[in-house]
């Protein structure tokens, strides 16, 4: 069967028109990411090139679907047969009402990135926390137990990354939120989790902080790892998601946001002597987890992160 690849971004109209828009495809499209924006997403090429190789006759797309267009197009996928969906950028939070269902871990973070239609049915997951652990262990060689870790942002990705670092009873964990509600709204969720002392010094072992500059300042002398678990550095145009004044040597850095080029966050903090490293290990290992889900199998790594480097 010769390959007929997808286009770049299909959006809620061809989703309308599929039987159509799919006969331009083979094998068909029926898997996908949707997210606003989602043309920079590479989940394509890491998915298409585990479905090639597992001799799986589908192919996986990207898909441009908006806040108020999310509802409406999960119930078409749900329709056409799809076999399942990963979710960006802002969809993660307000997927969890529109899926019938959630495992125990999505349900806890309030957030999912991965759906399962098996049956008619949408099964929301969440891989990012799980991707996120594996992603710094390979790029940091170090475990989250060991670590005291500073997250900006609060998010779905900051939710699951939050929630992951407190089921590895990390060493210590700060939330940075522009909306100091939100961080706090998140901190007591933990809280049952991390409330054993393992922090010896002026700080709390959790604790939520306003996006300030001197509040970062005094808190980055007490971490080990920063996280950015927010938007910031997609686009171009995006403000600096910390000021290079803050980013030492002794910190490691990892920026959830990826690029074909580094991001502004990673290239500062290496600038600045601190070990740093950008979202593509976990959407490796993320899109694992999330092709296991789909195909009850192990995914194909090496293949998966062969894709990624080419």
């Amino acid at each position: 069967m010769k390959t007929k690849k997808p286009r770049e971004v299909y959006t809620l109209a061809d989703l309308r028109e599929w039987p159509r828009v799919a006969a331009e495809v083979s094998p068909p499209v029926r898997l996908g990411v949707l997210g606003d924006p989602v043309a920079h997403s590479l989940s394509p090429a890491l998915q298409n090139a585990a479905l090639d190789h597992s001799h799986l006759q589908m192919q996986y797309g990207r898909f441009h679907i908006r806040p108020n267009e999310l509802k409406e197009a999960l119930e078409l996928a749900r329709t056409l047969e799809f076999v399942g969906l990963n979710l960006t950028v802002p969809h993660k939070v307000g997927a969890c009402a529109l899926v019938d269902e959630l495992e125990t871990e999505a349900r806890e973070i309030g957030a999912i990135n991965t759906i399962a239609v098996r049956a008619g049915r949408l099964l929301g997951f969440n891989t990012d926390g799980i991707g996120f652990a594996r992603a710094v262990r390979s790029e940091f060689s170090v475990d989250l137990h060991d670590l005291r870790i500073l997250i900006l942002g609060a998010g779905g990705a900051a939710r699951a990354i939050a929630g992951q670092c407190a089921r590895a009873d990390c060493e210590r964990l700060v939330i940075v939120n522009r909306n100091l509600e939100k961080a706090q709204e998140l901190v007591a969720q933990l809280q049952p989790s991390l409330a054993g002392p393992r922090v010896l010094g002026p700080v709390a072992r959790l604790e939520a902080v306003s996006w300030e500059e001197r509040s970062i300042r005094f808190q980055l002398d007490h971490t080990d790892l920063v996280v950015n678990a927010t938007p910031l550095g997609l686009s171009p145009h995006d403000a600096a998601v910390l000021p290079a004044t803050l980013l030492q040597p002794h910190l490691m850095v990892y920026d959830v946001v990826y690029s074909r080029q580094r991001t502004p966050l990673v290239a500062a903090a290496r600038e600045a002597g601190a070990r740093a490293a950008d979202g593509l290990s976990m959407l490796l290992h993320q899109g694992a987890r999330a092709f296991e889900i789909w195909f009850e199998r192990d995914a194909p790594l090496d293949v998966m992160r062969a894709a990624l480097s080419a």
